[in-house]
């Protein structure tokens, strides 16, 4: 017997190998070792044009199978049940893959392997050589596999030789209607992965001033499209430059984009021994891992990438001034006429202060009509030069909330630079402003030590304490200085329970994790992209062990660096002072508390405070941060810190964020123990109508949310095992009030899955009514409620309870999560056909009569609902009947 077969989650190209195959094997069956992708499953609902000859695997009797066809994979982990079969003495194996190769491949007696775009590009080629004709509903199928592999012959994988395999197809009838229609760019878990692991290690550097974003990413196994999953990176985030790299086997994939003429991607991707054009370029890089290849790339760049633009390039003149001696009223005609809000004052043709509109209406309103602008100018104020770099430009726009910026030559006034022209090129440039552009003397903070020995002893269980001393051992045995820092080392000085362990290590932090996790027998998870590893040990303590490696500034205006081994410019990049603590766990130095950045105050004063002015402008994500840990451990967000969040606000930065990051925010603050008091927060701030104009926090939106509070922990405590989303009934909640084409407009803004989109109106409308028919009914019957209620999933049920005022309403849900929804009935399909009933539609009919029964107390063992279907259905003469 022939087997023909091809890897789990099957996607076209598989399916049309699949089929490809059975035309040079034609004895031979199609067999799925497994699931397929979901595109691929809605294909085989919909299609209507082609009957798929496959069998199931269950049915296949693998004693009997001599030969073994392998397409799209080679790989004895991606075929399920088959690969024992693969591996068995004296089985033919014949593959067909275009996937490079890696030491776990199998092999076959025959092996037709090329780096095409598709494998159906090979088996086309073949097809075609033999002189083996197609009917075009054939060739459509596999012309579906050949564009979905390639990104309809856009991927860089796309060889010429694929092009012909299309033309051969087309000519035997493809058809390319069905192809447009039929195919979906959909990701795969494996896909999905891997491009959330670049969105979180996506880090941006200024070179020459300018801003470029590298990504990293890491897999076990190869995972195709990568040029695919950067694209949507790019999109996601608005990215001019990005350099995205991947980890897979033993290679590392690069993918580079830029829209910046700047940046010649193609000439660096062939310093990588790959190529390609100005704005798109690729290469796969052997005998280098990650960081070898990220640091030669970051050294490289600093030779490739041209100049940046300059202040001169963005600045506007001639410039409209006044004269000091001119009068407040004169000065307000100038802004009205020129439609400008900030003029320099001149005296002796130097700029000698800045007179914005907010004060000339000011000193107008209190009769200062005829003063000078002298009397009411601002004196002090931040000038650049023509060649100034438009980094140090936005420090003093935004760092010193100057609107307007003079730029001057040899004392004269040549330009000017307002908050919008910045503004505007920040929207073109890039998505947010970059980490690089803090520029900040770091070699001048001395830590501030503290001893807590005692408060560890004191406060820790002594399995989590002997941990923290082995981990300090074993680093002092390789030379390395490592340190606990986060929320454990901040809940421990609040005298918080919080064991779970971040560690940094001034070396190698996945070496320490290794040796740790073989001296402790611990499992440990590496994560190679970027220096990290987690490990289980067999007490049940998780500890996340990461490198320090940070980029950071020399002196103002200097390339960005990046240093390895450094707890200090590590803990610069955390959000929060109180975040920004670590202690030493080297034997010499245990229990150590060390504080560069004024934590242990702002513990003491319960404050929440920013490392740097630029805090919100380098990830405006902390914002919501701020409100959220204000929120969970009731401190105060500082004075300064509150300007800050405001300037964000009045900046507009948060509409440099894309609407996923803002709703995985909105998510975060909907999933906090209370959600309300973080959602009046967004309100006060004015960011709850970044999300939709009519969002509200009023007391109407704070009594439901105390409401589904109530029911939530109601239902928490039932302990049904059953999954929940808080976040989606506290959502439900925020929007209860908002029409459906409201909440229709704010699914479309958030650019949540169509999916979503359509599912999520429909459940709450089924919501609403359900509590509308419980409410006119007198006594629903127990079934009744449950058939009413069973369609809703549980979050839409949860949230209707905490909406109705009807106690009876109540009561009705609270029956149907206590004693209703669990009830099962104990007959099977077996059972019935064992009773002489044929399967078939009349299966469902007893079922649900039988559940029925059950609900409503008519039914209570397995023995009277047998005599309950032979009494009800024994007279029926059914056609099913035997």
């Amino acid at each position: 017997m022939d087997v023909i077969t091809t890897h789990i989650n099957a996607d076209f190209d598989s399916l049309a190998s699949m089929l490809a195959a059975k035309k040079l094997y034609p004895q031979a069956a199609m067999v799925f070792p497994g699931s397929q992708e979901k595109n691929l499953r809605d294909f085989f609902i919909q299609s209507t044009f082609y009957v798929f000859e496959t069998e199931r695997i269950k049915n296949i009797d693998l004693d009997k199978v001599r030969r073994l066809i392998l397409v799209d994979t080679r790989q004895p982990g991606r075929i399920g049940k088959f690969a024992k079969l693969a591996l068995r003495p004296g089985m033919e194996v014949h593959i067909f893959d275009h996937h490079p190769a890696s030491p776990e491949d199998l092999r076959g007696k025959t092996e037709h392997v090329r780096e095409v775009g598709a494998t159906v590009t090979i088996l086309t080629q073949i097809l075609k050589e033999k002189k083996i004709s197609l009917t075009p509903e054939e060739a459509t199928v596999m012309a579906l596999g050949l564009y979905e592999d390639t990104g309809s012959f856009t991927f860089s994988s796309t060889t010429v030789e694929d092009y012909e395999a299309a033309a051969f197809l087309l000519s035997q009838g493809a058809n390319l209607n069905m192809v447009s229609n039929m195919i979906t760019r959909e990701l795969t878990s494996e896909q999905i992965s891997l491009l959330n692991e670049l969105i979180q290690t996506a880090t941006r550097y200024v070179v020459k001033g300018l801003e470029i974003v590298m990504a990293k990413a890491s897999s076990d196994k190869y995972v195709g499209d990568f040029a695919l999953l950067v694209h949507k990176l790019r999109d996601m985030e608005n990215i001019p430059v990005l350099f995205a790299l991947a980890e897979m086997e033993d290679r590392i994939y690069f993918v580079a984009r830029s829209n910046l003429d700047e940046v010649n991607v193609g000439e660096i991707a062939a310093a990588f021994g790959g190529g390609g054009h100005p704005t798109a370029a690729s290469a796969t890089i052997k005998g280098m891992n990650l960081p070898q290849v990220e640091e030669k790339l970051l050294n490289y760049l600093e030779g490739r990438i041209h100049p940046v633009k300059l202040a001169r390039d963005l600045m506007s003149f001639p410039v409209k001034m006044v004269e000091a001696t001119e009068t407040i009223e004169r000065a307000g005609e100038l802004l009205t006429r020129y439609n400008i809000n900030v003029l320099p004052v001149m005296e002796k043709g130097k700029v000698a202060g800045l007179i914005s509109r907010q004060i000339i209406e000011k000193a107008s309103f209190h009769g200062f009509k005829n003063s000078p602008v002298r009397d009411y100018m601002s004196s002090e104020f931040a000038t650049v030069h023509p060649r100034t770099t438009l980094s140090k430009v936005q420090d003093l726009i935004v760092g010193n909330n100057q609107r307007f910026l003079p730029v001057l030559e040899r004392d004269k006034l040549v330009g000017a630079i307002t908050r919008t022209d910045l503004l505007r090129w920040l929207y073109i440039s890039a998505n947010r402003p970059p980490h690089a552009f803090v520029e900040q003397n770091l070699s001048m903070i001395q830590p501030r030590k503290k001893w807590i020995l005692q408060l560890m002893e004191e406060r820790l269980p002594p399995g989590v304490l002997t941990l923290l001393k082995s981990i300090g051992q074993k680093a002092e045995e390789m030379d390395s200085q490592v340190y606990a820092v986060g929320g454990f080392v901040r809940d421990l000085i609040l005298r918080y329970e919080n064991y779970d362990l971040d560690v940094v290590v001034e070396g190698d932090g996945i070496r320490l994790a290794q040796a740790l996790a073989q001296e402790e027998k611990g499992a440990i998870q590496v994560h190679k992209k970027f220096g990290t590893a987690t490990l289980v040990f067999p007490q049940g303590h998780r500890l996340d062990v990461a490198t320090a490696r940070l980029e950071y500034y020399d002196h103002p205006a200097a390339l960005p660096r990046v240093e390895h081994s450094s707890i200090k410019l590590d803990l610069f990049r955390r959000d929060f002072t109180v975040n920004a603590l670590a202690i030493h766990l080297q034997p010499r130095h245990f229990g150590e508390l060390i504080d560069f950045f004024g934590g242990q105050k702002d513990i003491k004063e319960r404050l929440i405070r920013v490392l740097h002015n630029l805090s919100f402008v380098e990830d405006p994500t902390r914002v919501f941060r701020a409100l959220r840990f204000e929120q969970r451990i009731g401190f105060q967000i500082a004075k300064h810190t509150q300007m800050l969040m405001e300037n964000a606000v009045r900046l507009e930065l948060f509409s440099q964020l894309s609407d996923r990051r803002l709703f995985r925010e909105l998510i975060l603050c909907l999933t906090e123990d209370k959600p309300f008091t973080v959602i009046k927060r967004l309100s006060d701030y004015g960011i709850l109508k970044i999300f939709h104009a009519k969002l509200k926090a009023d007391r109407g939106v704070e009594n439901l949310f105390q409401r589904l509070d109530s029911v939530l922990s109601w239902y928490n405590l039932l302990f049904t095992g059953e999954r929940h989303e808080k976040w989606l009934v506290a959502f439900l909640g925020l929007v209860d009030h908002l029409s459906e084409k409201d909440i229709q407009e704010l699914l479309n803004r958030l650019s949540l899955s169509e999916k979503f989109r359509t599912t999520f109106p429909q459940h709450r409308r089924m919501a609403i009514q359900v509590v509308e028919q419980l409410s006119r009914s007198s006594s629903p019957g127990r079934s009744d409620i449950y058939f009413l209620l069973h369609p809703l999933p549980t979050d839409f049920l949860l949230y209707a309870m905490g909406k109705t005022e009807s106690e009876e309403v109540k009561k009705a849900l609270s029956l149907y999560f206590t004693g209703l929804k669990p009830t099962r009935v104990s007959l099977g399909g077996q059972d019935l056909s064992r009773m002489g009933y044929t399967p078939g539609p009349i299966y469902a009919e007893i079922f649900q009569d039988l559940l029925r029964a059950r609900l409503d107390g008519k039914l209570h063992s397995r023995q009277e609902e047998i005599e309950y279907v032979q009494q009800k259905f024994a007279k029926q003469d059914h056609p099913l009947r035997v």
